[in-house]
């Protein structure tokens, strides 16, 4: 990202939408209106100032509502460029039109409360769409009770409570009363590979909850990790070794069943109700801890964006491309790569990424009208 910041040739456009293209590969003109961020990033050095000043919260969108972020903040350390941002909707002078400390305390007045959106318009042979994905909203899959039990959490936020930088300082510890987990049940397929939610397969689930395992006996020798799954979907280069590796040296359990239920016992504890399908019995486990992988879908205003790009999304929300070349979009000079494009794992992404770049060089420097003719002969 910091090589990407400080390129010559590149130019980041951040809080930025495109709102429409026109013209044809080679020759576009694309809208994008800037949102205001009420900072001047050419001014501000993230100092952390206004951060330590500002006596007003909100959620924290980066640790996934796991703690409380100020009303202006850095969305996260090591976020380029390297600038706050101002919560409108948290931020009190926009709701009373008193306090502004921020600007008081900014010795780079780079506080602006004036900013407001503004359009670029820029000439641009080729476009290369690489919004990627969020998690599915795990309140929707009703049975696993998160949001109503404390202890039950998605694999997203379990990554940022494992991380060194994250809201408890990398501890595995229980949100009910800050114990120190030791049972930890990873539940696959939550929403996804159901007729209910999403019937794709997320692609990437079960090799980051095998991560997340061995990472959680990393951090404490005496955790317990099961994995219930439906299926192990292994498929990528060394994948299964992987496994092999978590099950030998991390002590990993997998347990072949789709859990029906997550309830809760009278300590906080998660109960998981599953099917034995070798002794075809329902059973229940009781852990500390219920991580839940939830499908990985498009990510939001992708349909926005398709209609201000003029391509075309396909059955399940993903931008369509063409099944023999699958970078390229519905409308030419328009390429897609990543998890916008499918549900791919890290590898497949920077492969079709690096197909992407290529595809829009060929436009660029007048490749595509002889392999247009190489193809037709």
């Amino acid at each position: 990202m910091m090589d990407a910041g400080r390129h010559p040739n590149i130019e980041l456009l951040t809080l930025s939408e495109v709102m429409d293209l026109e013209g044809e590969a080679g020759r576009f003109t694309a809208t994008v209106v800037k949102h205001p961020r009420y900072v001047d990033e050419s001014r501000c050095t993230a100092c952390g100032d206004c951060l330590a000043k500002c006596p007003y919260k909100a959620e924290d969108d980066f640790n996934l509502g796991l703690e409380k972020r100020k009303a202006i903040y850095v969305y996260f350390p090591q976020g380029v460029p390297s600038c706050a941002t101002i919560d409108r909707e948290a931020c009190q002078y926009f709701k009373t039109g008193k306090c502004k400390v921020c600007e008081k305390v900014c010795n780079r007045e780079a506080v602006n409360f004036e900013e407001r959106d503004r359009e670029i318009r820029l000439d641009v042979g080729a476009v290369i769409v690489a919004t990627g994905f969020e998690p599915y909203p795990a309140g929707k899959v009703t049975q696993f009770g998160f949001g109503k039990y404390p202890n039950v959490l998605t694999s997203m936020q379990f990554e940022r409570m494992s991380n060194a930088t994250g809201p408890t300082g990398g501890k595995l510890v229980r949100p009910s009363d800050g114990r120190h987990v030791k049972r930890i049940a990873f539940l696959q397929c939550v929403g996804s590979r159901d007729a209910r939610h999403k019937r794709f397969c997320s692609a990437v689930c079960c090799m980051h909850s095998t991560k997340e395992a061995m990472v959680a006996r990393e951090h404490d020798h005496e955790v317990e990790s099961f994995i219930f799954y439906t299926d192990m979907r292994a498929a990528g280069k060394g994948f299964q070794e992987y496994i092999e590796r978590a099950v030998s040296d991390y002590g990993v359990k997998y347990v072949r069943a789709r859990a029906g239920e997550v309830s809760q016992d009278e300590e906080k504890n998660p109960v998981i109700w599953f099917e034995n399908i070798d002794e075809k019995r329902v059973e229940a486990m009781v852990v500390d801890m219920c991580v839940l992988a939830t499908s990985l879908v498009p990510s939001a205003g992708t349909e926005g964006l398709a209609n201000a790009l003029g391509i075309e999304l396909d059955e399940y929300g993903f931008f369509a491309t063409d099944p023999f070349s699958p970078v390229e979009s519905s409308r030419p000079g328009v390429f897609v790569c990543g998890y916008a494009e499918a549900p791919l794992d890290i590898p497949e992404s920077v492969a079709q990424a690096s197909g992407a770049a290529g595809k829009a060089a060929e436009i660029i420097f007048g490749a595509p009208n002889l392999v247009k003719s190489e193809r037709s002969g």
